[in-house]
């Protein structure tokens, strides 16, 4: 098929925008593979779950149905991260729920010297990180487990860092959009309320982190003071929130002091 009809049918399917993204970005339109493009389409499968692709912080990234598609809103807690890194010591950082690997491997290849530990329980999610990271050159600096956070048994070093862009939506939130029902629900949808992540970060994270280390959590649109008051009350300290470039309060950071 001529790439300029492949376009069209696309185009009546998703829009514009889908359309040119993925006429730019896959060589083989043959006609059964664009009409099976255009019925994703208007099932409202994202485009990057087409394509299998996704850039992040300016690094490409496979993803498919079994991760979260990397979003602009993360962009947010990774650049809060290397703003704080700006002596560009190295570190060593722990990104718990790890899903394509996007933010750890923003971070390793932003502050130099930086190693780190991805954790994700979903061994379909690990697969996709591992390749990610095989991708980007990052295997030999960043380990890729299987755990689940709210255990962590197989953690036993302590971080300067941790991150985490956890499930935080509750059980039947209007707000969620089609084309996130396409993502795996275990990392969008949390328990009480969408704060069943926080707690048991807040709680377990305390073993991971080194001395006056920093946690930088993505959090939803509403959920500053709940999760600051879960945070506080496993002794940690609030040290400030990021703003995502709606003006929503998008990042939560906090460190846990030395007695």
């Amino acid at each position: 098929m001529k790439i300029n009809q492949a376009f069209e049918i696309l185009k009546k399917a998703g829009g514009l925008r889908a359309a040119r993204i993925i006429t730019d970005n896959v060589q083989n339109l043959h006609s059964l593979r664009v009409w099976y493009m255009a019925w994703q389409l208007k099932r409202n499968v994202p485009v990057a779950k087409i394509i299998h692709q996704k850039w992040f912080y300016g690094l490409k990234f496979y993803t498919n149905r079994y991760t979260l598609d990397p979003r602009p809103d993360t962009e947010t807690l990774v650049a809060a991260v290397i703003n704080d890194c700006s002596d560009n010591l190295p570190r060593t950082i722990l990104d718990l729920g790890t899903g394509t690997g996007c933010i750890i491997a923003a971070l390793v290849k932003n502050i130099h010297g930086t190693t780190g530990i991805g954790l994700d329980f979903s061994w379909r999610a690990l697969s996709v990180a591992r390749k990610n990271m095989r991708n980007l050159g990052l295997e030999h600096k960043i380990q890729i487990i299987k755990d689940d956070f709210s255990v962590g048994t197989k953690i036993n070093n302590r971080f300067d860092i941790i991150v985490s862009n956890p499930p935080y939506i509750a059980r039947g939130d209007s707000r969620v959009n089609a084309g996130a029902m396409h993502d795996p629900a275990k990392a969008l949808f949390a328990t009480n309320n969408g704060l069943g992540a926080y707690q048991a970060i807040a709680k377990n994270a305390v073993k991971w982190i080194k001395p006056n280390g920093k946690i930088y959590l993505e959090i939803g649109d509403g959920q500053k003071n709940d999760v600051k008051n879960i945070f506080e009350t496993e002794n940690w300290k609030f040290l400030r929130t990021e703003k995502d470039l709606t003006g929503t309060e998008r990042v939560l950071i906090f460190t846990y002091p030395t007695v």
